[in-house]
């Protein structure tokens, strides 16, 4: 089997600041041969750069501003996110979006925050790694104006319906599927439409430490999620699917290595794994 990559890991979470190393090393163990560190504000960005440069082997990260922070985004933060972005190892602009759902930030911010995002994208020409939850209608209208110009992009984490499938890939967008679909329950939307998703679109990832698949067993005591799970989501996916994991495998890793521009090779590079210090934010 082609090794997998998760497209989105919160590495720079506090739960992993006792064991980051060891849960890098798990995840490659079981096949992982590469993980993006979600940047989610200008702190955890500059986190997610550091541990990338320091294993670029096996990570590299994002860099952005998720809905929950907009309300302190401004003009000044462009200049450190563009530096951020300069680097080979931040490969996209985000987690960037909309989240109408809790609205930790006021919903003129997020927008603004967002637009603000996806300009940058386009002016470094950087794809995006997308966010939206609760604000299908805002979040599609919004990208809709950029979609043309931007060189592409990721639906992090989807959860929603065949339709909303229909409307990203109409905008040129992949689909991030994660361990939702490893519930029954609240992931059946997805686990249909998870078959309309052609297999150049799809993508892997564990939004790790958040979305523990529910049917992994045994499961572990803390709850926390971690990329070394990826190979379970994959299997699911792949048998909702009707396909082998490794056809699941190969093609979700080349469209990770496409759209992110990542090295090609099982491992996404072969620099040595150095001690990875805590980064928790």
């Amino acid at each position: 089997m082609d090794g997998l990559i998760d497209i989105g890991a919160n590495l720079t979470h506090s739960s992993f600041d006792t064991d980051r190393e060891a849960v890098v090393e798990r995840a490659f163990a079981a096949g992982v041969r590469h993980q993006i560190v979600t940047g989610a504000d200008l702190p955890s960005s500059r986190q997610a750069q550091a541990l990338a440069q320091r294993d670029p082997g096996r990570l590299s990260s994002t860099a952005g501003v998720h809905p929950h922070h907009a309300a302190g985004y401004d003009a000044s933060l462009l200049e450190d996110f563009t530096a951020l972005l300069q680097s080979p190892r931040v490969v996209a602009v985000g987690e960037c979006g909309l989240d109408y759902f809790r609205n930790l930030s006021p919903r003129d911010a997020q927008r603004r925050c967002f637009v603000a995002q996806l300009e940058l994208a386009v002016h470094l020409g950087k794809p995006v790694f997308l966010h939206e939850r609760a604000a299908h209608a805002d979040f599609a209208a919004i990208l809709r104006d950029y979609a043309g110009a931007l060189v592409g992009g990721v639906a992090h984490c989807f959860t929603g319906s065949v339709a909303e499938v229909e409307i990203y890939l109409g905008l040129g967008m992949h689909i991030g599927v994660t361990g939702w679909i490893c519930d029954e329950r609240r992931g059946e939307p997805l686990r249909q439409a998870v078959t309309h998703v052609p297999q150049d679109r799809l993508l892997l990832e564990t939004d790790a430490p958040y979305l523990l698949p529910r049917d992994l067993s045994p499961a572990p005591a803390s709850r926390r999620n971690e990329p070394a799970h990826l190979q379970h989501i994959a299997r699911v996916v792949a048998g909702l699917r009707g396909e082998t994991l490794e056809a699941l495998a190969t093609a979700s890793t080349a469209n990770a290595r496409r759209l992110f521009r990542l090295p090609d090779g099982p491992a996404g590079g072969t620099a040595a794994s150095p001690t990875i210090t805590g980064t928790g934010s």
